[in-house]
């Protein structure tokens, strides 16, 4: 059983999924962060060229 347990703890091959699923949900929140700040600033953007031209 002893034997058992060691094997468990010392194993290294599920560290890799947890790494990667660690990784992804960094990369998605800055991703999110991201399109969220430069989507509000986007659209304010569009929305005065667009009234620019409409006023010429």
């Amino acid at each position: 059983m002893m034997q058992f347990l060691r094997s468990v703890c010392t194993d290294d091959q599920g560290q890799d999924i947890a790494e990667y699923a660690v990784m992804l949900a960094v990369i998605l929140v800055l991703v999110i962060g991201t399109v969220r700040l430069i989507g509000g600033n986007a659209n304010n953007a569009f929305s005065t060229v667009a009234s620019s031209l409409g006023t010429q």
